[in-house]
Protein backbone atom coordinates (compact mmCIF):
# COMPACT_ATOMS: atom_id res chain seq x y z
CA UNK A 1 0.00 0.00 0.00
CA UNK A 2 1.48 3.34 -1.08
CA UNK A 3 2.08 6.15 1.38
CA UNK A 4 0.82 9.71 0.97
CA UNK A 5 2.87 12.87 1.37
CA UNK A 6 1.14 16.23 1.84
CA UNK A 7 3.09 19.35 0.82
CA UNK A 8 1.26 22.21 2.52
CA UNK A 9 0.11 25.12 0.38
CA UNK A 10 -0.41 28.19 2.56
CA UNK A 11 0.62 30.82 0.05
CA UNK A 12 4.38 30.53 0.58
CA UNK A 13 6.99 28.25 -0.92
CA UNK A 14 8.33 26.80 -4.14
CA UNK A 15 5.46 24.35 -4.31
CA UNK A 16 5.87 23.12 -7.87
CA UNK A 17 9.64 22.56 -7.56
CA UNK A 18 9.16 20.86 -4.18
CA UNK A 19 6.45 18.60 -5.61
CA UNK A 20 8.63 17.65 -8.59
CA UNK A 21 11.65 16.94 -6.35
CA UNK A 22 9.64 14.68 -4.04
CA UNK A 23 8.08 12.87 -7.02
CA UNK A 24 11.49 12.33 -8.58
CA UNK A 25 13.06 11.14 -5.32
CA UNK A 26 10.21 8.70 -4.77
CA UNK A 27 10.51 7.39 -8.32
CA UNK A 28 14.28 6.94 -8.13
CA UNK A 29 13.90 5.11 -4.81
CA UNK A 30 11.29 2.79 -6.30
CA UNK A 31 8.57 4.03 -3.96
CA UNK A 32 4.91 4.25 -4.97
CA UNK A 33 4.44 7.32 -2.79
CA UNK A 34 1.57 9.65 -3.66
CA UNK A 35 2.71 13.30 -3.49
CA UNK A 36 0.09 16.04 -3.27
CA UNK A 37 0.18 19.82 -2.79
CA UNK A 38 -2.77 20.79 -0.62
CA UNK A 39 -4.27 23.57 1.48
CA UNK A 40 -6.87 21.20 2.93
CA UNK A 41 -6.33 20.47 6.63
CA UNK A 42 -8.24 17.17 6.42
CA UNK A 43 -5.91 15.93 3.68
CA UNK A 44 -2.87 16.95 5.72
CA UNK A 45 -4.24 15.22 8.82
CA UNK A 46 -4.75 12.00 6.84
CA UNK A 47 -1.32 12.01 5.14
CA UNK A 48 1.43 9.61 6.17
CA UNK A 49 4.14 12.28 5.85
CA UNK A 50 3.98 16.07 5.91
CA UNK A 51 6.17 18.70 4.23
CA UNK A 52 6.07 22.40 5.12
CA UNK A 53 7.93 24.60 2.62
CA UNK A 54 8.41 28.32 3.13
CA UNK A 55 9.80 31.39 1.38
CA UNK A 56 9.73 34.98 2.62
CA UNK A 57 9.39 36.60 6.03
CA UNK A 58 8.75 34.53 9.17
CA UNK A 59 5.78 36.63 10.29
CA UNK A 60 4.07 36.49 6.89
CA UNK A 61 4.52 32.72 6.72
CA UNK A 62 3.27 32.20 10.29
CA UNK A 63 0.24 34.35 9.59
CA UNK A 64 -0.43 32.58 6.28
CA UNK A 65 -0.25 29.15 7.90
CA UNK A 66 -2.63 30.16 10.69
CA UNK A 67 -5.04 31.65 8.15
CA UNK A 68 -5.70 28.23 6.58
CA UNK A 69 -8.75 26.80 8.40
CA UNK A 70 -7.79 23.99 10.77
CA UNK A 71 -4.22 23.69 9.49
CA UNK A 72 -2.24 24.34 12.68
CA UNK A 73 -4.57 22.01 14.57
CA UNK A 74 -4.08 19.32 11.93
CA UNK A 75 -0.31 19.75 12.15
CA UNK A 76 -0.28 19.57 15.92
CA UNK A 77 -2.35 16.39 15.91
CA UNK A 78 -0.48 14.64 13.09
CA UNK A 79 3.09 15.62 13.95
CA UNK A 80 3.09 16.00 17.74
CA UNK A 81 0.35 13.64 18.88
CA UNK A 82 0.58 10.93 16.19
CA UNK A 83 4.31 11.26 15.47
CA UNK A 84 4.06 11.36 11.68
CA UNK A 85 7.30 12.24 9.84
CA UNK A 86 7.58 15.99 9.20
CA UNK A 87 9.99 17.93 6.95
CA UNK A 88 10.26 21.73 7.17
CA UNK A 89 12.08 23.57 4.36
CA UNK A 90 13.73 27.00 4.83
CA UNK A 91 11.07 29.20 6.49
CA UNK A 92 9.08 25.99 7.00
CA UNK A 93 11.99 24.92 9.20
CA UNK A 94 11.98 28.32 10.95
CA UNK A 95 8.31 27.91 11.85
CA UNK A 96 9.27 24.94 14.05
CA UNK A 97 10.84 27.47 16.45
CA UNK A 98 9.17 29.22 19.38
CA UNK A 99 9.35 32.65 17.77
CA UNK A 100 10.90 34.73 15.01
CA UNK A 101 12.25 38.30 15.13
CA UNK A 102 11.84 39.44 11.52
CA UNK A 103 9.90 42.76 11.39
CA UNK A 104 8.72 42.35 14.97
CA UNK A 105 8.21 39.32 17.20
CA UNK A 106 6.07 36.51 15.83
CA UNK A 107 5.02 33.20 17.37
CA UNK A 108 6.09 29.96 15.72
CA UNK A 109 4.80 26.42 16.18
CA UNK A 110 7.02 25.99 19.25
CA UNK A 111 8.20 22.48 18.39
CA UNK A 112 11.89 23.28 18.88
CA UNK A 113 13.41 25.31 21.70
CA UNK A 114 14.87 28.12 19.67
CA UNK A 115 14.27 31.46 17.97
CA UNK A 116 14.78 32.75 14.44
CA UNK A 117 17.14 35.72 14.40
CA UNK A 118 19.09 37.74 11.82
CA UNK A 119 22.06 36.15 10.12
CA UNK A 120 25.10 38.11 11.31
CA UNK A 121 28.36 36.78 9.85
CA UNK A 122 31.54 37.86 11.62
CA UNK A 123 33.13 38.64 8.24
CA UNK A 124 31.75 41.98 7.02
CA UNK A 125 32.62 41.01 3.44
CA UNK A 126 29.98 38.28 3.47
CA UNK A 127 26.72 39.47 1.95
CA UNK A 128 23.19 39.14 3.30
CA UNK A 129 21.20 37.26 2.16
CA UNK A 130 23.45 34.23 2.22
CA UNK A 131 22.91 32.83 -1.25
CA UNK A 132 24.68 29.92 -2.89
CA UNK A 133 26.23 26.50 -2.34
CA UNK A 134 27.80 25.52 0.97
CA UNK A 135 29.06 22.32 2.54
CA UNK A 136 27.30 20.80 5.55
CA UNK A 137 29.01 19.43 8.61
CA UNK A 138 27.08 17.02 10.81
CA UNK A 139 26.88 17.26 14.57
CA UNK A 140 27.22 14.20 16.77
CA UNK A 141 23.42 13.90 16.80
CA UNK A 142 23.34 14.34 13.03
CA UNK A 143 25.79 11.50 12.47
CA UNK A 144 23.36 9.20 14.30
CA UNK A 145 20.30 10.47 12.42
CA UNK A 146 19.18 8.04 9.68
CA UNK A 147 18.47 10.88 7.23
CA UNK A 148 21.52 13.06 7.87
CA UNK A 149 23.85 10.06 7.91
CA UNK A 150 23.27 9.78 4.14
CA UNK A 151 25.35 12.95 3.66
CA UNK A 152 29.07 12.82 2.94
CA UNK A 153 31.78 15.32 3.81
CA UNK A 154 31.91 16.98 0.37
CA UNK A 155 28.15 17.34 -0.12
CA UNK A 156 26.98 20.85 -1.01
CA UNK A 157 23.47 22.27 -0.59
CA UNK A 158 21.84 25.44 -1.89
CA UNK A 159 21.03 28.22 0.61
CA UNK A 160 19.03 31.45 0.26
CA UNK A 161 18.31 33.18 3.59
CA UNK A 162 18.81 36.27 5.74
CA UNK A 163 17.71 34.71 9.05
CA UNK A 164 18.87 31.67 10.98
CA UNK A 165 17.63 29.26 13.62
CA UNK A 166 19.20 29.85 17.03
CA UNK A 167 18.69 26.72 19.14
CA UNK A 168 18.80 26.62 22.92
CA UNK A 169 18.53 22.83 22.74
CA UNK A 170 21.81 21.81 21.11
CA UNK A 171 20.65 18.22 20.73
CA UNK A 172 18.25 19.46 18.02
CA UNK A 173 21.16 20.69 15.86
CA UNK A 174 21.86 17.95 13.34
CA UNK A 175 24.05 19.79 10.85
CA UNK A 176 25.55 23.21 10.24
CA UNK A 177 27.29 25.22 7.59
CA UNK A 178 29.82 28.02 7.98
CA UNK A 179 29.01 31.54 6.88
CA UNK A 180 31.08 33.87 9.02
CA UNK A 181 30.44 31.44 11.87
CA UNK A 182 28.35 28.29 12.30
CA UNK A 183 24.80 28.43 10.95
CA UNK A 184 22.18 25.74 11.60
CA UNK A 185 21.64 23.85 8.34
CA UNK A 186 19.65 20.83 9.58
CA UNK A 187 17.59 20.66 12.76
CA UNK A 188 15.21 18.12 14.23
CA UNK A 189 14.10 15.80 16.98
CA UNK A 190 11.96 12.68 17.21
CA UNK A 191 9.85 12.51 14.02
CA UNK A 192 10.68 16.05 12.85
CA UNK A 193 13.43 17.47 10.69
CA UNK A 194 14.04 20.72 8.88
CA UNK A 195 16.65 22.14 6.52
CA UNK A 196 17.77 25.74 6.14
CA UNK A 197 18.81 24.96 2.58
CA UNK A 198 16.44 24.06 -0.23
CA UNK A 199 16.63 20.32 -0.99
CA UNK A 200 14.50 20.87 -4.10
CA UNK A 201 17.27 23.14 -5.46
CA UNK A 202 20.20 21.06 -4.17
CA UNK A 203 20.27 18.53 -7.00
CA UNK A 204 21.63 15.08 -6.09
CA UNK A 205 22.19 15.98 -2.43
CA UNK A 206 18.63 17.20 -2.06
CA UNK A 207 17.18 14.11 -3.75
CA UNK A 208 19.28 11.92 -1.45
CA UNK A 209 17.84 13.60 1.65
CA UNK A 210 14.27 13.54 0.33
CA UNK A 211 14.56 9.83 -0.48
CA UNK A 212 15.87 9.16 3.03
CA UNK A 213 12.94 11.13 4.49
CA UNK A 214 10.43 9.14 2.42
CA UNK A 215 11.88 5.89 3.79
CA UNK A 216 12.36 7.15 7.36
CA UNK A 217 10.68 5.20 10.14
CA UNK A 218 11.18 7.40 13.25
Amino acid sequence: MSETVAIIDYGSGNLRSAEKAFQRAAGEAGLSTQISVTSDAVTVAAADRIVLPGVGAFGDCAQGLRAVPGMTEALEDAVIKQGKPFFGICVGMHLMAKQGFEHGTHEGLGWLDGDVKPLEPTDAALKIPHMGWNTIELSEAGCKNPICSKLTADDHAYFVHSYQMGLRDESALLGFTNYGGPVAAIVGRDNMMGTQFHPEKSQAVGLKLISAFLEWRP
